[in-house]
């Protein structure tokens, strides 16, 4: 059911559209967090390394396919917001094509490069080859998380974000069952794993798609409409690739600090995995926010309401600061317990207190974290490929210079503060940059008034 949000009150609006997309997140994780519990507890701990050792690469190809669709979702937004049927229709129809060439050079490119990568960041050799066939298969197949997240993104944009959580309900569902099988019945090993993570997400990137066309007819293009359309897809990719290039940047970021961390052996790097796996769990609010305001900012750009398009960012910001708050307490009380999910008994002491200190410190940083989602997302919503990418050097710089100096004085709470100092950097820029942007877009808005009259 499409939502129109240029009408009624921002909170209830954004309130009522985040939590679905939060819960939907956390399922998400949940079929990625049931890989890491079933291959720590089935296949040892120098398994798990593997499967978290290969995180930040795989986070460099899925999110640029992510930051891709989230681009071209935002202008179906604007598209939905200005009641232009049409041009819905033409973005839709070049959104997926290019999706699906996109996806076939990244997997193309990526799948020979994985073991040299690998090499590159100095992968323990204990754990490399399980790296390299993890990797390998979520390459392969990359196809089924870029469509997903272009569908459920353009349901979201059309306000709908309770389709895309039952589906990925769905798919978490799906995904546990499979790794089970693959693993404990048929000893596939971390290739298993990564087997059932990416047929999962196939389904539900199928669901998707055949609920947009049964549901949603108003996307559905003509022969005419399907017809390659290169003005249309020059202005699809001004706005997805800056958003592409900023999840890979921050990615390549990831992948310095996974560098750094190799050097402390396998205890650290299961420790960081599992670490990670907790955080990426709790923070999940934040990237749902993001496409929250993403979304309600574009269709009220669209509609020409800017006065709405603040108010819904300071919504936005009052409820980051509630959740870190809450999110913050979570991680004191209870990170030794959720680090324990995670191992079973009699595994290296090493790697349960360098998860715990891990889960404790990035803690401190949450509001930051919630700075740059609002800001960076919600600016990406407003056709801005620019201010995306600003944030992901900000966080490059500042991850490359404490990933490698930090942890030399420090040793694994370095690692831990280089990820709390790219928040910190970029989190409290990008309100300032949002502020300079709104100040031209309300100016562009006067002109064309002033022209009109």
């Amino acid at each position: 059911m499409q939502k129109n949000m240029t009408m009624g009150n921002p909170f209830l609006l954004l309130t009522g559209f985040v939590l679905p997309i939060f819960v939907g997140n956390l399922f998400q994780q949940l079929y990625l967090m049931s890989d890491t519990i079933i291959v720590s507890r089935l296949l040892g701990v120098d398994a798990l390394a593997a499967v978290g050792a290969v995180s930040p690469f795989s986070f460099m190809v899925v999110g640029f396919a992510q930051g891709l669709t989230m681009g071209f979702t935002a202008i179906l937004s604007q598209r939905f917001g200005a009641g232009d049927h049409e041009g819905m229709r033409k973005v839709y129809a070049m959104s997926s094509l290019l999706s699906i060439v996109i996806s076939f050079l990244l997997t193309l490119i990526f799948t020979f490069l994985s073991r040299p990568m690998l090499k590159i960041v100095n992968t323990p050799e204990n754990i490399l080859d399980m790296a390299v066939e993890y990797i390998s298969i979520i390459y392969i197949f990359l196809i089924f998380q870029v469509l997903y997240n272009l569908y459920s993104g353009v349901l979201r944009s059309l306000g709908d974000s309770n389709s895309p959580l039952i589906f990925m309900i769905i798919s978490a569902i799906t995904n546990i069952i499979l790794d089970i099988v693959a693993i404990a019945v048929f000893h596939m090993g971390v290739g298993g794993a990564a087997l059932a993570t990416v047929i999962s997400q196939g389904i539900s990137a199928l669901l998707c798609y055949i609920y947009i066309k049964r549901k949603f007819t108003i996307l559905k293009p003509s022969k005419e409409e399907m017809k390659f359309d290169k003005s249309l897809s020059k202005v699809l990719l001004r706005v997805g690739l800056p958003g592409a290039f900023q999840y890979s940047i921050t990615a390549i970021s990831c992948i310095l600090v996974q560098a750094s961390l190799n050097n402390f052996g396998s205890d650290s790097v299961a420790a960081y995995s599992v670490a990670s796996k907790i955080e990426n769990m709790v923070t999940q609010f934040y990237p749902a926010l993001g496409i929250g305001i993403s979304t309600y900012a574009g269709q009220n750009l669209g509609a020409g309401e800017l006065k709405r398009v603040r108010k819904g960012f300071r919504v936005s910001v009052y409820m980051n600061i509630i959740y870190s708050i809450l999110a913050l307490l979570l991680c004191r009380f209870f990170a030794s317990p959720m680090t324990m999910i995670f191992i079973k008994g009699g595994s290296s002491e090493t790697v349960i207190q360098e998860s715990i200190l891990y889960v404790h410190t990035m803690s401190l940083f949450f509001i930051p974290l919630g700075f740059i989602f609002i800001f960076r997302t919600g600016c990406q919503g407003l056709g801005s490929g620019k201010i995306p990418m600003l944030s992901a050097i900000i966080e490059l710089v500042a991850r490359t210079c404490t990933a490698f100096t930090l942890p030399y004085f420090f040793g694994f709470l370095g690692i831990c503060l280089s990820n709390a100092v790219s928040w910190i950097s970029a989190g409290f820029i990008l309100p300032f940059v949002y502020l300079s942007f709104m100040k031209k877009l309300e100016g562009t808005n006067k002109e064309i008034a002033n022209k009109l009259s």
